[in-house]
């Protein structure tokens, strides 16, 4: 395919236009008209995603119209209804579009329910990319003009890993166009058109870049940070073990740790250390760091000798959890209540009372370096 595009612009001799040109020396014939002839060999290979890239002004937005009509690069979403989840089709259900929202990075609960107005910048553009994917019909290729253009370029890096797994899971075609190059790891095109060099190419799957990430014990105070984004209630118990996982020097996700008794089954009478708060800020939501904390917190305790659990609510946590061989789903998905002694939980039939909810148990492997794990695990200081 061969990408033919000559743009003019038609300008009155105006007073003024001969001002300029006069002072500036500008032909103006010549300066305001634009031609690309682009080999875009699209059919040679099947993919998935995308990039048109370029600096300000080389002509990215025009090739897209070229390439896709203008329709679907100028076509903006309407937000009218209210909560951002009544914003998508009627047609979808709640698990479908709860399921698209978190493979994208928009994970926080409570933000799906307020309005788009409402929401930062980087859950709008995060809401925005859910709904142009869910909404989008299997055959179509979903463009995205100015992709990533008015967010932190941390969470457009994210944003960009978070959105090219759910389109390669699902099959899709996405094209993002962009005049910033720093997504380009992280979204992984399989093709790269720039039109001010009227260059294409194809490129190869990589590794994203890494994210070095520590592991602290932090104080419950660090909690208030946190707090707005947790799913449930915002109250921490006073005696939880509060740990925080660091990038950069940032404090970026949380985790509290409570002890529960086992009432029932194998183990019945001990205690395992159970998860009670794990919380992502949302700029960092879509690499996975709520697993990681919890992972390196539960290595450390089985190096120690001690068994951990958690107590998944969120749809996603516990479609992600099925599929982490470390981890061992003990109750399937249902109602669950406090029983009348202690702090362990029930399974309550007919849903009266307590929330859905799932239990698994790490059963991977212990931390290698047992110092540090002993360290985690409190048996020293």
């Amino acid at each position: 395919m061969q990408i033919e595009l000559s743009i003019s612009a038609d300008v009155k001799s105006t007073p003024r236009i001969k001002q300029l040109s006069s002072s500036f020396q500008v032909p103006v014939g010549e300066k305001l008209s634009r031609d690309w002839s682009i080999d875009f060999p699209i059919e040679e290979r099947d993919w998935n995603v995308g990039l048109i890239v370029g600096p300000s002004g080389s002509g990215k937005s025009q090739v897209a119209r070229k390439i896709y009509g203008a329709d679907k690069v100028d076509s903006p979403l309407d937000w009218a209804r209210g909560a951002v989840v009544d914003d998508f089709d009627r047609e979808l259900s709640i698990k479908d579009i709860t399921a698209v929202c978190s493979a994208v990075g928009f994970n926080t609960v409570p933000s799906w329910m307020r309005p788009f107005a409402t929401l930062s910048n980087g859950e709008q553009f995060r809401v925005e990319l859910a709904r142009r994917l869910l909404e989008a019909a299997q055959d179509d290729t979903i463009v995205v003009d100015e992709f990533s253009s008015v967010v932190d370029r941390q969470v457009a890096k994210i944003a960009s890993h978070s959105v090219q797994k759910y389109i390669r899971r699902h099959k899709k075609k996405f094209v993002a166009v962009t005049c910033h190059y720093d997504v380009v790891d992280w979204l992984q095109p399989d093709w790269v058109l720039e039109p001010s060099t009227c260059s294409f190419r194809w490129r190869s799957l990589r590794r994203r870049p890494e994210v070095e990430c520590e592991l602290r014990e932090v104080g419950t105070e660090t909690w208030k940070k946190f707090a707005p984004y947790h799913y449930l209630t915002d109250n921490l118990h006073r005696a939880a073990r509060c740990y925080g996982l660091f990038v950069n020097g940032e404090h970026v996700a949380f985790a509290g740790m409570l002890p529960r008794p086992v009432s029932s089954g194998k183990g019945r009478g001990s205690v395992v250390w159970g998860f009670s708060r794990v919380v992502v800020l949302p700029d960092w939501q879509g690499l996975g760091l709520a697993f990681v904390i919890m992972q390196q917190i539960s290595s450390a305790y089985a190096a120690c000798g001690y068994r951990t659990r958690t107590y998944p609510a969120h749809p996603s946590f516990v479609r992600s959890f099925s599929r982490l061989d470390d981890w061992k789903q003990i109750t399937a998905y249902g109602r669950f209540r406090k029983r009348n002694t202690g702090t362990s939980t029930k399974l309550q039939k007919g849903g009266l009372g307590g929330r859905n909810s799932a239990v698994f148990e790490y059963v991977g492997k212990g931390m290698e370096d047992k110092f540090t794990a002993m360290k985690i695990a409190r048996m020293i200081k």
